[in-house]
């Protein structure tokens, strides 16, 4: 209920401002583009390989973002609607206790609220820079899942939920990592790691990432939309694209095998970050 009613906001907020602006000229985004970018990039999300990573670099390799302000705004507006969709499908699969549920996703929202005021204000520069730190913090983590060394954190673990000092821990971490959403910098990865090292059974890590994810991005992602900072046409055929992709992703997750492309997809997305970071460095000592 409480994921609905955060979906029907976000969705009231940009059905507004689409009306509104319908006639308004402005920079903006291939939608047919997007579509294949959302399509592609959800539905590696809903295999657990993330979509921020891949949006970016498949939006640097198509020209789908012209202007790098856009990148956060885009990555939180157009994939909404699709991990609420993840969120929906997969949350009830599996058991954790639920003031700890309750909590770490709370703990989320709030961050990407706090975060979202922050990224909206920043120049492209700087999201050059935050974008380029984000994608090579996200390969790394990705790198470590291929490896094994996120499951060997939580190997043993049994419990389905945190309490004392390990809640505040827990709550303190999703804060943060909801915050890092809003600049792009996915929360899966991290979120699994920090479920894992407080001792619970990583496999409850799953409806606290995608449920934190989904709430956050619906509730933190309207400020990217009154700032008018993402592709609206653009947006919409992420999203599009992104729902078939969750669907398409979701009957086929237990018999696809994506190991070879997520080693790509890790290599490329670093050479992407160092890009990045090279053009937002540049910029700044301009």
């Amino acid at each position: 209920m409480l994921l609905a009613a955060s979906g029907i906001y976000f969705l009231a907020m940009w059905v507004l401002d689409i009306v509104k602006n319908k006639d308004a000229e402005s920079e903006d985004s291939n939608p047919i583009i997007g579509f294949f970018i959302g399509l592609i990039t959800d539905f590696m999300d809903t295999l657990g390989i993330g979509s921020f990573a891949p949006t970016t670099l498949l939006a640097k390799v198509t020209g789908f973002i012209k202007n790098d302000r856009f990148l956060p705004g885009t990555l939180n507006v157009g994939h909404t609607i699709p991990v609420l969709i993840e969120a929906f499908l997969f949350i009830q699969a599996v058991k954790v206790e639920a003031v700890t549920l309750l909590s770490l996703i709370a703990a989320a929202v709030i961050g990407a609220l706090v975060g979202g005021r922050i990224v909206t204000k920043l120049p492209e520069k700087k999201i050059q820079v935050v974008m380029g730190f984000a994608l090579i913090i996200t390969a790394l983590l990705m790198f470590a899942s291929k490896m094994g060394w996120l499951a060997l954190l939580g190997a043993n673990n049994t419990a389905l939920k945190l309490t004392g000092i390990a809640l505040i821990v827990g709550i303190v971490g999703n804060f943060i990592f909801g915050a890092l959403m809003m600049a792009g910098v996915g929360l899966y990865a991290p979120c699994l790691a920090m479920v894992s090292l407080l001792g619970m059974d990583p496999k409850a890590a799953f409806p606290i990432m995608m449920g934190s994810c989904a709430a956050l991005m619906a509730i933190g992602s309207p400020k990217f939309i009154k700032e008018g900072l993402y592709p609206r046409k653009g947006a919409i055929g992420v999203t599009i694209g992104g729902i078939i992709g969750v669907i398409v992703g979701y009957q086929f997750i237990t018999s696809l095998s994506l190991s070879s492309l997520l080693w790509l997809i890790i290599v490329v997305v670093i050479i992407t970050g160092l890009d990045m970071l090279r053009k937002g460095f540049k910029k700044e000592v301009a």
